[in-house]
């Protein structure tokens, strides 16, 4: 049993509007780190779905790049939220 493609586009654009609202509507830093992380991830659902369908690993092989770059860009947002806090303790944008 086969899941549409369809349904996959359908949560990653809900995933994705959902992330694009944390960025925008929130100010917290921490916040909007994650919500980049999930229309990221986002991305990623869309990436995979295509790619089984299409009977291609391109866009999975670039999904795991996307990944890395996720985790690098996790790693230096908290580094920059930890000098922030240190400086103003607070991390509103």
């Amino acid at each position: 049993m086969m899941i549409p493609l369809s349904y996959y586009v359908a949560v990653s654009t809900l995933m994705f509007v959902i992330g694009l609202t944390g960025v925008l509507v929130r100010r917290n830093f921490l916040i909007i780190l994650y919500s980049i992380e999930l229309m990221l991830n986002a991305a990623n659902i869309n990436l995979v779905a295509f790619s089984q369908n299409l009977q291609s690993y391109t866009g999975q092989i670039l999904s795991l790049f996307v990944i890395t770059i996720a985790a690098a860009e996790a790693a230096v947002g908290l580094a920059i939220i930890v000098v922030l806090f240190r400086r103003r303790a607070t991390t509103n944008v």
